[in-house]
């Protein structure tokens, strides 16, 4: 039974950021990573939706070890897949991929000190066993399998095209058709745009509406610091600038509510027609990042309305109708299209179904450590980018961590690391802090975060900075130790592997 000292499950942005962390920090471990689909890129490589680009920044959403070179803010997602495609080959990284591998099932053997992980050969439907010494999952926290599709009243009925964006057919033909998107989320945001110049009309229907900024399509600052620093320090001080800018205004947002909804809506104003129902169509009862704050860019969402392109219609839907959707209020929307752009189904670390000597691991019971490893669970990770910034950030603060802290069990001499909860004053809470519908959906299948260090999930480069890059990389709450079978293996002598 083949045997690798670390397994990674997912060749997305975080898995690629994992492999660059452990050749570069723990070079001694021997790794693979496991990727289901047939290509490198996770998210950026699914999802092919007209409009599909980035809702974070490129300097903060791009690797600090291989900084995004462009000025561009905010990329289209062929040129995000580019760029982690090019990483991955750049580091000799995608030689470790095993395509079309797909976890099934680990299970913890704590007499060997090692994961027995069943996985399965997608193509050829074969299933077969290794082991690995660490898993660490870097498949995000949705289904890549289906998008979330709500039960809608006469669905069955619709003669047109009903179209998820999680699976865009290549042929779609929209050109003069009337197109409905039901959603005003991050996805409808970028979509009707890039629609609304070809297709004869497009129009949001909204349940509620989704509070939105624009952001400039260069970053303001990039040009000046690298006409200014020296390369190897320029795209870490942009990179820097953009992070703490993005924390700055999720921070200002939670403790002035009022103001900052007063200057969104301000904003959102001056970009359309005056007298347009700003109020109704475009001012949320939540507060600010209560919810993602949505990133149009240069204004292209605004600038399709105004120029008839496209609608926003506020209501609630009845049922679907032959020829489009019958709303609460009695009016139709006919549709030739209607594409739900209802979110995501979460599926955490895959759906893959973990167990410790045979027992199966209840997920929702188990706290998070550093927002990253699971009470518990040892020689277990995970990479969960933030909800108020950029997804990379966090992951690949997580996976150098993950890298110095094998380098450390190996210069001990320990084979087991266990995240411990000592303290019972600690209580559960959410692990995302959204009231998102997707989010909420999926609240009671989800691990928990704690009240306190190093269980509660901060949600803050800064602070996760300084625990994770600047702090111990091993704290009372984490357990290392050597299991006596393992103890006395050749394998772990003098210069034990993991």
């Amino acid at each position: 039974m083949e045997h690798l000292d670390v397994l990674v499950v997912g060749a997305g942005l975080s898995g690629v950021a994992a492999g660059h962390h452990l050749q570069a920090t723990a070079p001694f471990a021997d790794y693979a990573i496991f990727e289901s689909r047939d290509a490198i890129g996770g998210t950026w490589d699914l999802f092919r939706y007209p409009g599909i680009r980035s809702d974070s920044d490129m300097f903060t959403l791009g690797y600090p070890f291989r900084p995004w070179n462009s000025n561009i803010t905010i990329a289209d997602g062929g040129s995000i897949r580019d760029y982690i495609q090019d990483t991955a080959v750049a580091e000799g990284i995608d030689r470790k991929i095993r395509f079309g591998h797909k976890v099934l099932s680990a299970d913890w053997s704590t007499e060997e000190s090692r994961w027995h992980v069943t996985a399965e050969k997608i193509h050829t439907g074969e299933t077969f066993k290794l082991t690995c010494g660490f898993y660490f999952a870097c498949s995000g926290y949705y289904s890549y399998d289906k998008g979330h599709l709500p039960d809608f009243a006469g669905m069955d009925r619709f003669e047109g095209q009903l179209i998820h964006p999680q699976e865009w057919p290549e042929d779609l033909a929209y050109e003069d058709k009337e197109v409905v998107v039901i959603g005003s989320g991050a996805t409808a945001v970028t979509l009707i745009p890039a629609m609304a110049d070809t297709a004869g009309h497009v129009t949001m229907l909204q349940r509620s509406p989704t509070y939105m900024a624009v952001v400039p399509p260069t970053s303001p600052v990039a040009p000046i610091m690298n006409r200014v620093l020296p390369e190897r320090w320029s795209g870490e001080v942009i990179r820097w600038f953009h992070a703490l800018s993005t924390q700055a205004f999720y921070r200002f947002c939670q403790r002035f509510p009022r103001v900052a909804k007063k200057m969104l809506m301000k904003g959102v104003e001056q970009q359309l027609p005056e007298g347009y129902d700003v109020e109704k169509h475009f001012t949320p009862t939540y507060n600010p990042w209560d919810q993602r704050v949505c990133a149009v860019l240069d204004g292209d969402l605004f600038t399709s309305i105004s120029n008839g392109d496209a609608s926003v219609v506020t209501d609630h839907i009845d049922t679907f109708t032959e020829d489009g959707i019958l709303l609460a209020s009695g009016e139709e929307l006919e549709a030739d299209i209607i594409i739900a752009a209802t979110g995501l189904e979460l599926l955490f670390i895959g759906g893959v179904q973990l167990s410790i000597d045979g027992d199966p691991v209840d997920l929702p019971s188990k706290l998070a450590y550093k927002g990253m490893m699971l009470e518990g669970i040892p020689n277990f990770a995970m990479a969960v980018g933030y909800t108020n910034a950029s997804w990379t950030l966090k992951c690949d603060l997580t996976c150098d961590y993950v890298a110095r802290l094998l380098r450390t069990m190996r210069e001990r001499g320990m084979t087991q690391c266990t995240p411990v909860n000592r303290d019972p004053s600690i209580e559960p809470q959410p692990l995302l802090g959204l009231t998102a519908g997707y989010v909420t959906r999926a609240a009671d299948r989800l691990p928990k975060q704690g009240t306190k260090a190093p269980w509660r999930v901060y949600q803050s480069y800064l602070q996760d900075y300084r625990m994770l890059k600047r702090g111990a990389v091993v704290d009372d709450a984490l357990e290392l130790s050597t299991p006596p079978s393992t103890r006395e293996s050749d394998a772990f002598s003098p210069t034990p592997v993991l």
